[in-house]
């Protein structure tokens, strides 16, 4: 019997479009676009998260609990894409927490005020 090939893990930018156009397909009101250099998630016009290099992505999380628990996850930090200034509202989280992702997407969506 021959050996079944393994199918690859999704790649980072995968994952971000599964979660843009789910979100997209739910909410009349949410896109993808580019915004702050990278490809992002809005809600009317106004980011939500996006793909932050090849291998992370960035989430606003307004609400403090949201945000502290994404902060929790190993690897996650405040979003400082210049260095030296973190955005107190966004939280970088690494791809080896992708499987964290769409939940973080919608708890950002959720924060976000119409």
């Amino acid at each position: 019997m021959a050996d079944r090939a393994r199918t690859p893990a999704p790649t980072a930018r995968e994952r971000y479009d599964a979660i843009a156009d789910d979100l997209a397909a739910r909410h009349p009101e949410v896109q993808a676009g580019q915004m702050f250099g990278m490809p992002t998630i809005k809600r009317d016009g106004k980011a939500v998260c996006g793909l932050w290099g090849e291998a992370d992505m960035v989430f606003k999380l307004v609400d403090p609990a949201a945000r502290e628990a994404a902060l929790a996850l190993p690897g996650a930090g405040l979003f400082d894409p210049m260095g030296g200034r973190p955005m107190k509202e966004w939280v970088l989280v690494p791809g080896a927490q992708a499987g964290q992702w769409a939940a973080l997407a919608g708890r950002a969506l959720a924060g976000m005020s119409r």
